[in-house]
């Protein structure tokens, strides 16, 4: 696996997509911060969903959402400062389509809701492109991990705002399609172990890394 930002997107590959805040500052503050991401994010995933939902309300809005069956999401996590997505692009439409859709509409949000003015993510996002399966799979466990490994919570399903609840079977918010990583493992308990597992191993790496910079 080459670890580089990968811009030349292409349709049927898998990135991981990532991104933090300005001077890694938070971008989530609150559980209505994280509720309004992931609704811009499910809004432009599933279009279908956004028109049913503004046709209920007898609603029309202004914001234009991306093609049907563009992306699929696989797995994700929002960190107070930062993100990370695993998607499919399934169309020639690029990932930065999404990533753009989605965060800018957020920082305007964000900024108009905590009274700040200037950049709220870091750059552009990075991605990386997923070359193997081995690295698909062990990349779910990493993203899943995050909560753990940065001391947010003791177990990873109990942080709300990632998809790991839903690897584990909650029906709450499904966003992602779990098929290609559950497949690969007898039961949700075995790939619940395998994600136990690589958090030791995360914390282990990161344990070791700030003792050598001590």
């Amino acid at each position: 696996m080459k670890y580089r930002d990968y811009k030349q997107f292409a349709a049927g590959n898998y990135y991981h997509i990532y991104n933090r805040g300005n001077n890694k500052e938070a971008i989530f503050k609150d559980s209505g911060d994280y509720g309004l991401f992931l609704s811009r994010l499910k809004e432009n995933i599933f279009p279908e969903m956004h028109e049913d939902a503004l046709r209920r309300r007898r609603a029309s809005s202004c914001r234009k959402v991306l093609p049907a069956g563009s992306f699929l999401p696989i797995c994700y996590c929002l960190m107070p400062n930062h993100f990370h997505m695993l998607v499919k692009q399934c169309t020639d439409l690029p990932l930065s389509k999404l990533l753009s859709k989605t965060c800018t509409g957020y920082a305007k949000y964000f900024n108009l809701k905590y009274g700040r003015i200037g950049q709220v993510f870091q750059d552009q996002f990075k991605a990386i492109a997923v070359d193997s399966n081995e690295y698909l799979v062990w990349l779910s466990a990493y993203i899943h991990s995050n909560p753990i490994v940065s001391g947010l919570v003791e177990n990873s399903e109990d942080w709300q705002w990632s998809s790991y609840a839903e690897y584990l079977g909650s029906e709450w918010g499904v966003l992602c399609d779990k098929s290609l990583v559950r497949q690969q493992f007898q039961s949700v308990e075995d790939y619940k172990k395998f994600v136990l597992e690589c958090t030791v191993l995360i914390r282990e790496k990161k344990e070791m890394e700030r003792l050598l910079l001590d």
